[in-house]
């Protein structure tokens, strides 16, 4: 098992429609990221001092090829229309790696 994490800014007026869409996350979609061996995932939403609202998402990942589930995930229609509406209510880093929406975070610590 290895887990991840990433973060990616929110926009402002977004903030209501990134909530409800995820209240109600798409059945499909949810399970693909199961099918894609992705447990306990997890997005937070945090209002930093400069203003902006960032996301924190973690979750473990249990399979054996994760470039291969990615890209599973990646080619699912309906997975393509949920990140089609998801999309709009970020701001990607300028810095995150090039095949990447959200930023990479590295993980320094962690309690079993």
């Amino acid at each position: 098992m290895q887990r991840y994490g990433a973060v990616i800014e929110l926009k402002t007026d977004k903030i209501d429609e990134y909530k409800r869409l995820h209240a109600a996350a798409w059945p499909g979609v949810l399970r693909m990221i199961k099918t894609c061996n992705i447990r306990n995932y997890s997005i937070y939403l945090r209002k930093f001092p400069d203003g902006h609202h960032y996301l924190f998402s973690t979750f473990e990942y249990v399979g054996t090829d994760f470039t291969g589930d990615m890209y599973k995930m990646a080619a699912d229609p309906e997975t393509q229309r949920w990140w089609a509406v998801c999309k709009p209510c970020h701001v990607p880093f300028a810095d995150r790696s090039p095949e990447a929406w959200w930023a990479d975070m590295e993980e320094v610590f962690h309690l079993d």
